[in-house]
């Protein structure tokens, strides 16, 4: 497909059941078993859980990184409806499907790991005990109105479908709502831009909270805004991650010259982060600390070879245009504002000698299996409804 051909989006088609569905049934199903074991015994019995680390893996993974990665419809909204650059719209919709996919796991997560997940209603509802102190607070409330927006942004493709049905009362339903919902969808739109913006930066402001016990190479006042920035950068390597990905498993046509300019967009984004974390270092007479043999300075080494490399892997547009090239440079970018967020929310908060934590196998089975069902998700959406642009190629398989 060339640059310029914008191609109505359609489902992909083809068989449900293939080697690739049935797989990640089974870890989605062993995952489900997992979490109905983690509500029969509780928390206590079921993972590593302490007073000291309480939240591991499904908070530090499932829902800090995982939300990062799911941020690819907020990225290219940014750059479509801010930046006005409309050619990456026919993008637009499987990056809304993974940003509410992703979002909603991370909203499961939260159910499970926190004590009474039955009562998360009250979040949203019980307006007249909101504490409007709490970063917490306002986490929780941007990511369950985030999920909302999300599936709302992406629930004209399945309206359309419904449209072009046979007669019933999806194909009335679907009619009646599409034209006002096009109407309201700017507003919309502007909303799924704030949510974010605010509860990515909150995610970096909530571990401000616990002072000390965050190593010195971590604890800044930036990180608010390293958590922002990290998060767009992750967002536009998933929609390459993503698209690459699709692009290949259905036979899709790719966009080479699209997916290079959304490589080109990382690049500022990636020394912006690796440049003001070094500076407020440096400011604050803490620089010294990345010399120091110990492993916080390896992780931080690794995290910073990990936001670079992609900006000397991207640096010519051959490199840029190269599928192989770019695929491993989106890799390494999700790696490396994975391990940031991964080390700022477990491997470098010290609550104290005497507490210690590494997931349990009931906790690493849950977040596989919340993975694998999302997976599963995408690949059921896109075979049956239409996100994905461009006609398949001849021998189309799922």
């Amino acid at each position: 497909m060339s640059a310029g051909t914008v191609s109505r989006p359609e489902p992909v088609g083809g068989p449900l059941l293939t080697p690739t569905v049935k797989l990640m049934a089974i870890f989605a199903a062993i995952g489900a078993l997992a979490v109905v074991y983690r509500f029969a015994v509780g928390l206590g019995a079921s993972t590593a859980l302490s007073n000291g680390y309480p939240w591991g893996i499904w908070i530090a993974f499932d829902v800090v990184t995982g939300t990062a990665l799911a941020c690819g419809g907020y990225a290219l909204a940014i750059l479509i409806y801010i930046v006005n650059r409309g050619q990456y719209h026919p993008m637009i919709r499987p990056a809304l499907l993974t940003s509410a996919l992703g979002y909603s796991m991370a909203g499961l997560s939260i159910f499970v790991d926190v004590g009474r997940g039955w009562l998360l209603y009250r979040v949203p509802l019980w307006f007249r005990h909101w504490n409007l102190h709490s970063v917490l607070f306002e986490v929780a409330l941007c990511v369950m109105a985030y999920v909302l927006v999300c599936w709302i942004e992406v629930s004209p493709a399945f309206l359309e479908k419904f449209e072009e049905g046979p007669p019933s009362f999806l194909q009335r339903a679907s009619k009646a709502i599409l034209p006002p919902l096009k109407k309201a969808m700017p507003w919309i739109i502007a909303l799924g831009l704030l949510l974010p913006t605010m509860h990515q930066s909150s995610l970096g402001s909530l571990m401000l909270l616990t002072g000390k016990k965050l190593h010195a190479l971590w604890s800044t006042p930036l990180l608010p805004l390293l958590f922002l920035i990290s998060c767009v950068g992750m967002g536009f390597a998933a929609v390459v991650f993503e698209s690459t990905l699709s692009s290949r498993a259905f036979h899709r046509p790719r966009d080479s010259r699209m997916l290079a300019g959304l490589a080109k967009a990382m690049i500022p984004i990636l020394l912006v982060f690796t440049v003001l974390r070094v500076l407020d270092l440096a400011l604050r007479g803490r620089l010294g600390l990345v010399f120091t043999p110990d492993r916080h300075a390896l992780l931080f080494w690794l995290e910073t070879i990990f936001f670079l490399a992609p900006v000397f892997m991207l640096r010519r547009e051959t490199q840029r245009l190269d599928p192989g090239n770019l695929f491993r440079a989106a890799m390494l970018m999700m790696t490396a504002g994975g391990l940031y967020r991964f080390d700022t929310f477990l491997l470098a908060f010290h609550p104290g000698v005497q507490y210690a934590y590494f997931p349990s196998v009931l906790e690493t089975l849950t977040t596989v299996g919340i993975v694998a069902f999302e997976v599963l998700a995408y690949i059921v959406i896109v075979k049956r409804f239409p996100i994905l642009s461009g006609a398949p190629r001849p021998a189309a398989q799922g």
